[in-house]
């Protein structure tokens, strides 16, 4: 009851790539550089365990970034004339590679990290892919001309990797949706099936993390905008609670987003966001128990998952850490309040 997980990405060591960024760039190259993706992934493997975590991730270690993660390992996209692109309707300008061909994996995408992950943990594996919505939110389409096709032909990759991850032993495969957010006729119109499609045939627990971005500065600014009352979750549960998934992540404390819009995931598990990724201060076990128990109002407990708002990866790596045991504190303390 109340296993706690992380949204995603963790921030990278300093000895790996620069540090606080959202497109880091990397610090070694070749085999040293992949050694060192290993070491990263094994560091934040054992600092989720000791923090007291149930669930684990791999913290996105070895991606840059978690779209371009997995699109580098795509062939018919050009890495090297990257073009400016608005992303996320607008909110921010990002540098992004083209799409210039048809669309093919060039091989496994995540083995390494999933096996490795594998390998050094008993708990439950969470690994999380990009969502074909918010792939194409963040590439140039330089040869389909239709963005519905490129999702389902992203899709149909995504698939690939993702039941091959299940065969690597992972528990639980995450798509990441943050363009869910924003588009929200879309979503509905084709977003859920295109990641239906790439969760199909799956029996390992599926689940999409929708939320208000990172703490960086254009997402703060973006949130400003919004108003009293977020209210986009609005929007899109009912679908997504229609939708063949097992989970949905969402953003939740010191959000403005309305607590009772949870109620609009019926039979889902939710994994609730009771740690702040745009602050720097460290919650304590009491605030988290207080979010857990606010959600409880919405969510059965056995559908309740403590979870971050969204990715850590621009964070410092020692605030990650005390907040990564203030989850587990305050999911104990819920424990101990409600068995």
């Amino acid at each position: 009851m109340f296993e706690t997980a992380i949204a995603g990405s963790l921030p990278k060591p300093g000895w790996l790539s620069e540090t606080q960024k959202l497109w880091p760039q990397w610090k070694l190259q070749g085999e040293e550089l992949l050694q060192a993706k290993r070491d990263a992934t094994l560091l934040w493997i054992k600092a989720q365990e000791d923090a007291g975590l149930d669930i684990i991730g791999d913290g996105e270690q070895a991606r840059q970034h978690f779209v371009h993660g997995f699109v580098e390992q795509v062939e018919g996209i050009d890495f090297e004339h990257k073009v400016t692109m608005g992303i996320r309707d607008n909110r921010y300008d990002a540098q992004v590679p083209q799409v210039v061909g048809p669309l093919r994996l060039k091989g496994r995408v995540h083995a390494m990290e999933a096996q490795l992950a594998r390998a050094h943990t008993r708990k439950k594996l969470k690994f999380t892919l990009p969502g074909p919505m918010t792939i194409v939110d963040t590439v140039a389409d330089r040869y389909y001309g239709d963005k519905v096709k490129m999702a389902f032909a992203f899709a149909e990759l995504l698939n690939q990797e993702a039941l091959a991850l299940q065969a690597d032993g992972v528990d639980i495969i995450q798509f990441d949706e943050p363009a869910f957010n924003v588009y929200f006729d879309e979503v509905r119109d084709w977003g859920v099936r295109t990641l239906e499609r790439g969760a199909q045939g799956l029996a390992c627990t599926t689940a999409v993390h929708i939320c208000y971005g990172y703490g960086i500065k254009a997402n703060l600014d973006w949130k400003e905008t919004l108003g009293g009352e977020w209210r986009q979750y609005e929007q899109i549960f009912p679908a997504l609670a229609k939708s063949k998934l097992d989970q949905v992540s969402l953003e939740c404390i010191h959000s403005k987003v309305p607590a009772e819009l949870m109620k609009l995931l019926k039979g889902k598990d939710v994994l609730v966001g009771v740690i702040d990724v745009a602050s720097d201060r460290v919650e304590t076990a009491q605030e988290v128990f207080e979010t857990i128990k606010k959600a409880l109002k919405y969510v059965p407990k056995k559908h309740l998952f403590p979870c971050t708002n969204c990715g850590m990866a621009p964070m410092q790596r020692e605030i990650a850490i005390a907040k990564l045991k203030a989850l587990a504190a305050g999911a104990a303390i819920a424990r101990k309040r409600y068995r």
